[in-house]
């Protein structure tokens, strides 16, 4: 059976074995720059505001 290509998360090319999920270096290492700058968010616990705790 036939999978379709997978392709880049970052770029939409076909990916690599090699640098799999990406297909090359550079978009494996602009995934981990996005994940260190905080562009991306995990979902978690609500926060509780500082005027939550006085009330």
């Amino acid at each position: 059976m036939n999978r379709p290509a997978r392709k880049c998360p970052i770029c939409a090319k076909p990916c690599s074995e090699e640098h799999a999920p990406f297909c090359s270096t550079r978009c494996r290492d602009r995934d981990l720059v996005k994940w260190l700058d905080d562009g991306y968010v995990l979902a978690g616990p609500a926060v509780n505001d500082e005027n939550d705790e006085e009330a």
